[in-house]
């Protein structure tokens, strides 16, 4: 299928060796560090779709820049550019494709674990406390309803699936992965990082519900990397229509799953073609959402 004019749905860049093509993301080896290209690629349910998201590439490279710098004093982190100009020779001949939508970081090795943050509760994590009572192994006060409001952040960490969907595990899961110090020390820096980005994000009108945080290690440095509360990545709701007890307005990835969800489809491949409507739909709640974080769009 091709993308309409503007959607990047693959980043093909000759002379540059491509390494990894994840859901959302093409990822490049350059001069010993990576060129992390977002393209309008969306995944829902660990399922790619055929169609690409207007813009949306350009949202996440801008939210990760900006939580990133936000953030610093908490955690260092891999980026060192987004400015398509001062990246490597090699990467500045294809800025006419790239600027917006690239961010040049340091090469770290990956934990095996995604650092899963929950304010509130929804999604999955709703569905375990319904069944046990728990998230991860953590116990929950009783009584609690979809959307309320957690005593405070809790970790619910997963594990990361090369295939298929990430399974949850408890901290003692990371600490049987990393080992103890590398948990305790990962698990502080991700409730840190969770807390000061809802503090940031509630001033200006949105509640993080939750999100996804992933860490590398750099010479026995820990970096946070990836990707930094993205719509992708996080479960942003709005503050002033919120209300505990039933699904929130959302200002994330959650509009595509609720469109999803409404179709005749087992969440396997191939996914059902998305409508005109929610692919403009799903295009405005990114930039609304970096609109209402930063102070303006990325364009």
């Amino acid at each position: 299928m091709n993308a309409p004019a503007g959607v990047l749905k693959y980043a093909e860049l000759p002379g540059l060796k491509r390494i990894a093509r994840g859901k959302v993301r093409d990822i490049f080896e350059v001069d010993g560090g990576l060129l992390l290209v977002a393209t309008d690629r969306v995944s829902a349910f660990d399922v790619v779709m055929e169609e690409g998201i207007p813009f949306k590439g350009r949202v996440l490279t801008y939210l990760s820049e900006f939580w990133f710098r936000q953030l610093a004093d908490i955690a260092p982190n891999h980026l060192i550019t987004t400015d398509v100009s001062k990246m490597p020779p090699s990467v500045a001949v294809h800025r006419d494709l790239l600027v917006g939508r690239a961010m040049y970081v340091k090469r770290a090795r990956p934990l095996p674990v995604e650092f899963v943050v929950r304010g509130y509760l929804a999604g999955s994590g709703l569905k375990d406390y319904k069944k046990t009572g728990a998230i991860s192994g953590v116990k929950l006060p009783p009584g609690l309803a979809e959307s309320s409001r957690l005593p405070e952040p809790i970790l619910t960490p997963s594990t990361k699936a090369e295939v298929g969907h990430d399974e949850p595990i408890d901290f003692q899961g990371v600490v049987e992965r990393i080992g103890k110090d590398l948990a305790e020390r990962t698990r502080d820096v991700a409730l840190a990082l969770f807390r000061k980005a809802s503090t940031i994000a509630e001033a200006r009108g949105l509640l993080l519900a939750d999100t996804k945080f992933e860490f590398g290690v750099d010479g026995g440095k820990l970096l946070w990397i990836d990707e930094a509360l993205t719509p992708d990545s996080s479960r942003y709701w709005a503050k002033s229509a919120w209300q505990e007890g039933v699904p929130q307005q959302p200002f994330d990835k959650q509009v595509l799953r609720n469109y999803l969800l409404a179709q005749p489809w087992d969440q396997k491949p191939p996914p059902p073609k998305l409508s005109a409507a929610i692919i403009e739909e799903t295009s405005k709640r990114y930039l609304e959402t970096a609109r209402i974080l930063t102070g303006k769009a990325p364009i």
